[in-house]
C-alpha cells in the first residue's frame, strides 16, 4: 500500500477523550505505527461545548502526527489552507468523529479521499458520503433500503472506555464520592450548593468520607467557589444553607463548608482515572452520565427544580424557545415543568436501557434526603454492584474502535 493519510474530524471535548482517543490507538493497530506509511492528522471544527484545550489534548496522543485547533478550520474548509501548510498525500481516508457531516462531505471531496462517518444518533448525506459506521441497527432502519450497504453496525464507542474492577466491598469502608454539578451557570447555581448540602449530611453521619470535584475546564476554580458562597449565589440558601468557600493545602485546593467538611477540587481534564476511584457519584444530567456510566460508575442524578429555568439546553423548537430574549425565562419554566412531569429519563444510561437503573430525582430537592439514599447505597455495596454490572452491560460490548478501523483500512484499498 503506498503511504497515506487519514483525517480525523472532531470537535468537543467529549468526542477527543472518548471517541478520538480509542479509534486512533485502533488505527495504529490495524495500520501500524510508521507515520512515513500511514500518517494520522486530526482537524477540529467549532463547537459551542469547547474547553479550548482540544487540540492540546489530541496533539498528546503519541499514535497522532499533526493537530489543527478550531480557530483556522474555515480557513481550511473555504480556502483549502491549513495554519501549517499541511501536505496530503494522494491517497486517504476523511474520518468523522464529531461535528457536521457535512464537513467531511465537503473536504472529502476537497482531497478526493474516500469519507467514513461514525454516526451515533443518524447518518446524513448517504448519498454522497462513501461510508458509515453506526451505533446500532436503529441508525440503518432509517436510511432508505438503495443505500444501506453503506453502513455497518459497530456499537458504541463510549464502550470501549477501559473501566477497572471496582470492589465495592472495600471502597463503601472508606468510601470516596464525586461530585458532578455540571459546567453551565444554570446548573451550577443549584448544583453546587445542593451537592454541599449532601456532602455535608453524609459528612456528619459518616465523617470518613472523602469528596472529589473534577471542575469543567470551561469554568475556572475562583468561579466555581462563587456559586458556594450566598453573596454571590442566593440559591445556596433555598438548598440547604451550606457554604463553601477555598482553601488551598499541600498544593492541592479544596471548597471548604464551617463544619471542616473538605471536597477536593481537582483540575485534571479528563478525570477518568480519578473518577474511577468513587463508589458513587452526584451528577447532573448530560453528557457525564455517558461517561459514568461507560466507566460503570453508579451515579444519582439530579434534576432539583428549584430554579425552573435553569436547564435551556433542549433540541430544536423547545431550545430555541428557552433562548429567546425578555421571555426565554418564562417560557424555559414552562417548557422544564411540563418535561418533569412526562416521565422522561435524562441520564444517558437509562435512555439506551429504557428503564431507571440509575436513580433520577426530581423536584425541590433538599441535601438531606438524597444523603440518606446515599448512605442506604453505602451500607449496602452488593446494590452498588449491581448497578456497576447493569451499567456496563447497557454500554455495550468494546470493539467499536476496532471495527472502524477495519472499515477504513478497507475504504484506503478502494484508492489501489
Amino acid at each position: 500500500m503506498k503511504p497515506v493519510d487519514i483525517l480525523i474530524l472532531s470537535n468537543g471535548p467529549g468526542e477527543i477523550t472518548t471517541w478520538v482517543r480509542p479509534v486512533v490507538k485502533a488505527l495504529r493497530t490495524e495500520l501500524g505505527t510508521d507515520p512515513q506509511q500511514t500518517r494520522i492528522s486530526v482537524m477540529l471544527s467549532p463547537c459551542p461545548h469547547s474547553t479550548g484545550q482540544e487540540a492540546t489534548i489530541a496533539s498528546r496522543y503519541p499514535e497522532v502526527d499533526r493537530v489543527q485547533s478550531s480557530e483556522q478550520f474555515f480557513s481550511f474548509l473555504v480556502g483549502g489552507k491549513t495554519r501549517d501548510d499541511w501536505n496530503w498525500r494522494e491517497q486517504g481516508v476523511v474520518l468523522f468523529l464529531g461535528g457536521d457531516q457535512f464537513y467531511a462531505l465537503m473536504i472529502g471531496k476537497r482531497l478526493g479521499y474516500r469519507t467514513v462517518i461514525y454516526a451515533e444518533w443518524e447518518a446524513r448525506w448517504y448519498r454522497w458520503l462513501d461510508y458509515f459506521a453506526v451505533m446500532n441497527q436503529r441508525v440503518i432502519e432509517s436510511i432508505p433500503g438503495a443505500y444501506r450497504h453503506k453502513l455497518a453496525v459497530v456499537g458504541d464507542l463510549m464502550a470501549d472506555f477501559s473501566p477497572i474492577s471496582l470492589n465495592f466491598m472495600e471502597m463503601a469502608t472508606n468510601p470516596v464520592i464525586g461530585i458532578l454539578p455540571g459546567s453551565k451557570t444554570g446548573k451550577l447555581t443549584q448544583g453546587v450548593p445542593l451537592c454541599l448540602s449532601i456532602a455535608e449530611h453524609i459528612y456528619q453521619r459518616k465523617p470518613q468520607t472523602r469528596f472529589i470535584l473534577p471542575i469543567a475546564p470551561t469554568i475556572n476554580i475562583e468561579t466555581l467557589v462563587r456559586f458556594a458562597d450566598p453573596k454571590y449565589n442566593p440559591f445556596v440558601m433555598k438548598m440547604g444553607g451550606v457554604s463553601g468557600e477555598l482553601k488551598k493545602e499541600n498544593g492541592k485546593y479544596y471548597l471548604q463548608t464551617k463544619t471542616g467538611l473538605n471536597v477536593e477540587l481537582i483540575s485534571q481534564f479528563p478525570a477518568h482515572e480519578i473518577l474511577q476511584q468513587c463508589c458513587l457519584t452526584l451528577t447532573t444530567v448530560g453528557a457525564n452520565t455517558a461517561e459514568l456510566g461507560a466507566l460503570g460508575i453508579p451515579m444519582i442524578v439530579l434534576l432539583p427544580t428549584q430554579q425552573l429555568d435553569a436547564m435551556r439546553t433542549w433540541d430544536g423548537i423547545p431550545g430555541i424557545l428557552a433562548n429567546l430574549p425578555f421571555v426565554g425565562s418564562q417560557l424555559a419554566k414552562l417548557i422544564n415543568a411540563r418535561v418533569v412531569k412526562t416521565g422522561r429519563l435524562f441520564a444517558w444510561p437509562n435512555i439506551w436501557a429504557k428503564e431507571e437503573i440509575v436513580p433520577e430525582l426530581r423536584g425541590e430537592l433538599q441535601g438531606e434526603k438524597v444523603a440518606d439514599l446515599v448512605l442506604d447505597w453505602l451500607d449496602n455495596p452488593s446494590e452498588l454492584n449491581k448497578i456497576h454490572y447493569r451499567l456496563l452491560e447497557v454500554r455495550g460490548k468494546p470493539g467499536a474502535a476496532q471495527k472502524i478501523a477495519k472499515i477504513v483500512h478497507e475504504q484506503l484499498s478502494h484508492n489501489n
